[in-house]
């Protein structure tokens, strides 16, 4: 079986190192390259046989203008606050504070996702996706979340679906941090 090849762009070396030390150890990934800039990847040769790209989120202007990276599956390297937004427009994202095992499943979800990895036309989240995203933030679980919005912890956990569908992110952690940027929610309250 080939293993997974995979370029990081992370002006970081520090966090570039830690991402390779997991992809290697937990994924068995060839990690082709370490880059602090897309200029620096898109040099000639640099590119090769690459699986999936490994972005940091704050380098998308970059990234977004190199046309011959369209194709390729990449995945956000958030480090810092950034607007969901912008953490839409990458096929998965990571952070820093993803776990080691989480990393893996998102490489591997974001590998074996279909070409097509459009999102729906409109991106808004309906009412009650915002009052479960409200509640999610706060830290309920789905059943404490049931109880308070008096539905079902199925519909919690479809909500909750289609709510990291809309936005791209997976993990409460980057919830969070959505639904304060976009004011949904006091950082105060949390």
């Amino acid at each position: 079986m080939k293993s997974l090849r995979v370029a990081i762009v992370e002006p970081s070396v520090i966090v570039a190192e830690g991402v390779s030390a997991i992809l290697k150890s937990r994924l068995r990934a060839d990690v082709v390259g370490h880059y602090t800039s897309i200029a620096e990847l898109l040099l000639p040769r640099r590119l090769g046989d690459v699986d999936i790209l490994i972005v940091d989120v704050a380098l998308w202007s970059e990234l977004a203008a190199a046309t011959e990276l369209q194709e390729y599956t990449v995945v956000g390297l958030q480090t810092a606050l950034t607007e969901g937004d912008i953490l839409r427009r990458f096929d998965s994202v990571i952070t820093l504070y993803t776990s080691a095992d989480d990393v893996v499943r998102v490489i591997n979800e974001a590998i074996e996702a279909p070409a097509d990895r459009s999102y729906a036309e409109s991106h808004d989240l309906s009412e009650r996706e915002r009052d479960v995203l409200i509640l999610v933030a706060r830290g309920f679980t789905n059943k404490e979340i049931a109880s308070e919005l008096n539905i079902s912890p199925h519909t919690v956990i479809s909500h909750r679906k289609n709510i990291v569908h809309k936005t791209g992110i997976r993990s409460v952690a980057g919830l969070t941090v959505y639904a304060v940027l976009n004011k949904l929610i006091d950082s105060e309250l949390l």
